[in-house]
Formats: C-alpha cells, structure tokens, sequence
C-alpha cells in the first residue's frame, strides 16, 4: 500500500483557488493603501470592499466579481444605500456565459446570510 502525495493535491487546490485570492489579495490592497488616502465614503453596509472580499471568497472570481462590479455601480450619490449583503447562493438564472446575472444592479438585499 503507498502512501498517498499530500503536495499533489494541495498542489491542486492552490492552483483552483488561485484566481480567488489574487482577486482577494487586490481588495485587501486597495483597502489598505488607497481607501484611506480617499476617504471612506461607502453608502452600505458592510462596505463595498467587504463586499467584494466575501463575494470572492464565497463565490469565487467569476461570479462574486460581478456581483462585486453590480455592487459597485449601485453605490453612487443617486444609488441604493444601506444593509446589503452578499447572497447566500448564486441566482438561479446565472450562467457562466451570462456574467451579467450574478450581479444585483438595483436594489438592496437586507437578509442576512444564514451563516
């Protein structure tokens, strides 16, 4: 009986999680070089970098990055404002070839997330 390799599939791992947490390691760095040269001025709660960090973290680049784009667009002077957290899952009319349907672009969710 051989031992199984633990490199291999940890090896597998960080290159799937990979775009993850560079995606991560970019919010991380905006919001701790640049957001605090411009001032903290988001209209939600949790903020839009908070946001953007769970979206990719639960949902991966793809989807919780255009989660993170619609996010972004809502948080102007004339947009929503408020609770607004990341969904739980993904919406059930998202493809990966319909990018566009991940993301909310009105409108606030103000259920907390079950966990």
């Amino acid at each position: 009986m051989e031992p199984k390799e633990p490199a291999q599939t940890n090896c597998r791992g960080c290159v799937r999680d990979a775009p993850r947490t560079i995606g991560r390691a970019l919010i991380k760095a905006y919001r701790y070089t640049l957001s605090p040269l411009i001032g903290f001025h988001c209209r939600h709660l949790p903020t839009c970098s908070e946001y953007g960090d769970e979206a990719l973290a639960r949902h991966g680049l793809w989807a919780g990055g255009w989660m993170t784009l619609g996010r972004l667009c809502r948080c102007h002077p004339y947009g929503t404002s408020g609770l607004d957290f990341v969904p739980d899952k993904k919406p059930d009319v998202a493809r990966w070839y319909l990018p566009w349907r991940y993301a909310r672009w009105r409108g606030t969710n103000e259920t907390p997330p079950a966990g």
